[in-house]
């Protein structure tokens, strides 16, 4: 039954859903309204459960000092931190202790995350745009137009710039098209493994 009742009530809700999709009146709009307010709750649930498996993870890491468990203490000390400041004893969300937080420790931590992705882009260029073959070199100017196009090239800015939007608005557009046909029929596809109980590995290990 455990595995049963789950693989029913996906595919009731998912056939459901699909239908309300090709239903356009009042009472499937509320049903589908009723069905976000449900997937709300169980998101508050998950995020508990994400907090728990934090926190179990994080202990287990520092009672049997395992290596870099020091970061298990200060990512556990954070978080609870975090919680407690964002409580509306303190203030909540705006208050001055959680917003002096977020202000000058969250946001240079991801800024100092985000700057660091330049590098690995660069270096990614680097060996992507490498002109060993007629594929990459095609990458290559692709590249060199599609940048020399934002930049004062002087009586070679309208030239430049009318071959960039030219490739941006039909190779680029059409290959865009085609990743996001290719990703709605895999979405599908997947869809319908999930609901028809084909796909499973959401139930966890036999």
């Amino acid at each position: 039954m455990k595995r049963q009742i789950p693989l029913v009530l996906v595919f009731i809700f998912g056939m459901l859903l699909a239908i309300q999709y090709f239903v356009p009146s009042e009472p499937s709009q509320r049903g589908y309204e009723f069905v976000l307010d449900w997937i709300t709750i169980i998101g508050i649930f998950a995020m508990v459960l994400g907090i728990w498996s934090q926190v179990h993870v994080g202990w287990s890491k520092i009672k049997h000092r395992s290596e870099n468990w020091q970061y298990s203490i200060v990512a556990l000390v954070s978080m609870f931190a975090m919680i407690a400041f964002g409580l509306s004893p303190f203030g909540g969300l705006q208050g001055t202790i959680f917003r002096l937080i977020y202000n000058n420790v969250f946001i240079p931590i991801q800024a100092t995350i985000f700057s660091l992705l330049a590098f690995y882009i660069a270096s990614a260029s680097y060996r992507a745009f490498r002109a060993r073959s007629a594929v990459s070199t095609v990458l290559l100017v692709a590249a060199l137009l599609l940048m020399l196009r934002v930049l004062p090239m002087g009586p070679l800015a309208d030239p430049i710039s009318s071959i960039g939007s030219w490739m941006l608005l039909v190779p680029n557009l059409a290959a865009k098209r085609a990743i996001a046909i290719g990703v709605g029929l895999g979405g599908v596809a997947t869809a319908l493994k999930i609901v028809l109980g084909i796909e499973r590995s959401y139930l966890g290990k036999d």
